[in-house]
């Protein structure tokens, strides 16, 4: 007989500091461009939203991908193309993008959620891969040239996304409504399961529950708004290249959701602060981008075991 895993007695409190950390988030990202380059922001938002993707999957599901830039970067390919090429509206453009990213998932899903541990990842690598080289040789990407001078356009045939502020409270939405879908799907009883299954799959096994079913839901889910993000980065920067989609990509990914915090809500947001910082600010060292990114990267993990946030929210729980 199926039983219930029940959410611990905290929850309600913890909802409510959910709630209000999610206001101030938001009051935060509506103030930054005083004080910040919009444009930069906007990049900030969509890696952001990847990394919240992402550590569904990690943190909350326990499935290492590596391959989670063939999400990201077709979903950018699809949306570049629907919106130069088939003359879509930028919501449109960004939705065909969605939707192929979550049939890509799925697919990559059924693949590999039946298998554990370093296979799991091999295969989404080697699916990553695939993605890859079809993304070098179609006709329609571009080559290594990618999608150049993606047109904003207008949204609801009404805003002109061309205006600045106007693409940046766009972006800002997108990115607090996935924000938002991520935190309501790991508070839910589904999202207790997803931890259940992380910490002892065996005993929700021995519980009742379909463990591949879940696990798969997560895939598609994670797939979906990496997506998401993927697809409205190449219409904020008018570009869709094949470094969207290249393994590195999913590399930086992991760095940015170990570095804020695994298994934290707000953890990917930090982290892709810190590495999109770290591409932007210290772009004129070249090549020795990697080695200050790696050293940091080594810092973080000796300093901070669970992440920015995740050290930041243990202590203040001692504290307490």
């Amino acid at each position: 007989m199926k039983q219930t895993i029940a959410p611990p007695a905290s929850h309600a409190s913890g909802q409510r500091h959910l709630a209000i950390a999610f206001v101030v988030l938001a009051v935060v990202f509506a103030l930054l461009p005083i004080w910040i380059y919009p444009f930069f922001l906007m990049k900030l938002m969509c890696f952001a939203l990847f990394a919240c993707a992402f550590n569904l999957l990690l943190g909350f599901s326990g499935l290492l991908s590596f391959g989670h830039a063939m999400f990201f970067g077709v979903a950018g390919y699809v949306s570049a193309h629907a919106a130069k090429v088939w003359a879509f509206p930028p919501e449109l453009a960004i939705l065909s993008a969605t939707v192929v990213a979550a049939i890509l998932a799925a697919v990559t899903g059924l693949l590999a959620i039946r298998r554990q541990g370093i296979y799991f990842a091999m295969i989404t690598l080697a699916m990553s891969q695939m993605v890859y080289f079809f993304c070098l040789q179609a006709p329609f990407t571009g080559g290594e040239d990618g999608i150049q001078a993606v047109p904003r356009g207008r949204l609801f045939g009404l805003i002109d996304l061309n205006q600045t502020m106007a693409m940046y409270i766009f972006v800002m939405v997108i990115f607090l409504a996935g924000f938002a879908l991520v935190w309501r799907v790991v508070t839910s009883p589904y999202g207790q399961i997803l931890k259940a299954i992380r910490e002892n799959e065996a005993r929700a096994l021995s519980l009742g529950y379909n463990v591949d079913a879940y696990k798969l839901i997560a895939f598609v889910l994670s797939g979906t708004l990496a997506g998401l993000a993927g697809g409205t980065k190449a219409i904020v920067v008018q570009l869709a290249s094949l470094t969207d989609v290249h393994w590195s990509m999913s590399g930086d990914v992991v760095l940015m959701t170990l570095i804020g915090g695994l298994g934290t809500l707000w953890g990917p947001v930090a982290g892709a602060a810190v590495i999109m910082a770290m591409h932007n600010y210290l772009a004129d060292l070249g090549a020795w981008v990697l080695f200050v990114q790696g050293l940091i990267f080594v810092v973080c993990v000796m300093a901070f075991r669970r992440g920015i946030v995740g050290e930041i929210s243990h202590w203040f729980k001692k504290s307490l």
